[in-house]
């Protein structure tokens, strides 16, 4: 798997979380909404592919579809639609790589720099978790976690746990600022400009 080209030489992979109900857009599949002329899926794809050796789909809907992109689909390994920590887990326990970047896919316009910048916080700091930030809030749906800590997610899991802010707080991690621009994201109808 070719290394980043980023901070020493680890492998990167990322999941992109498709793989939820989209209750607030109508139960629609959120990945494959058109933004732009394009599904939302196909953004996230696109901004990763040069940060990254290997991506990987979250998805427990629509898995033909997704498959189509040329990217290994991961259903949940837990029955239910727990959210995104089972997408997160699935790839956890699925990708060859010393790094998991993990982003939801009704964000479009992820940051170019997004895996190098915080791979390399996580790094420096010496933590096995960085989260994206941009002054205002914590984006904790978007993060780059080490692989070894699969067992430690499944374990919280298992407890019934969901809260992606409350697995993190779990773990030593650092947070890394970024423009608020690269985190716009699409959760209901409302939020999707017109055309």
């Amino acid at each position: 798997m070719p290394a980043t080209s980023g901070p020493a030489t680890a492998r990167v992979a990322a999941v992109v979380l498709a793989g939820g109900l989209g209750r607030r857009m109508g139960g629609a599949d959120k990945g494959l909404i058109e933004y732009r002329g394009r599904p939302l899926i196909e953004w996230a794809l696109a901004a990763l592919a040069p940060q990254v050796g290997e991506i990987v789909i979250s998805a427990n809907r629509n898995a033909e579809r997704y498959a189509t992109y040329g990217r290994r689909v991961l259903p949940d390994p837990l029955p239910g639609f727990p959210g995104p920590l089972a997408g997160a887990l699935a790839a956890l326990q699925t990708v060859e790589a010393d790094w998991l970047v993990v982003v939801p896919c009704d964000t479009p316009h992820l940051p170019a720099d997004l895996v190098i910048r915080l791979l390399g916080a996580a790094q420096l700091e010496s933590v096995p978790l960085a989260v994206a930030e941009d002054g205002a809030r914590v984006h904790h749906t978007c993060f780059i976690v080490r692989t070894d800590q699969g067992e430690n997610l499944a374990a919280f899991l298992a407890r019934g746990e969901r809260a992606v802010r409350h697995w993190q707080a779990g773990l030593a991690s650092t947070t890394v600022r970024f423009d608020p621009a690269g985190f716009a994201n699409f959760n209901q109808p409302d939020d999707l400009p017109p055309g």
